[in-house]
């Protein structure tokens, strides 16, 4: 015999956020989509992703 729990209706969660912890936020989220869009392209060359992780990690 199973339990059946009933469903919780979706809470909201409100924060603050500071400007330039949002602006930090918004540079590390950029920075990440740039390297993801790299590593697409040499996947889409066939070339070691794994090369580029490392030369990436020196730059930082």
């Amino acid at each position: 015999m199973t339990t059946v729990l009933s469903a919780r209706p979706a809470q909201t969660l409100y924060v603050t956020i500071r400007r330039d912890e949002l602006r930090q936020l918004k540079d590390d989220n950029a920075q990440l989509l740039q390297q993801v869009e790299h590593l697409r392209q040499q996947l889409a060359l066939g070339q070691s992703p794994l090369s580029l992780t490392r030369s990436a990690a020196h730059l930082n």
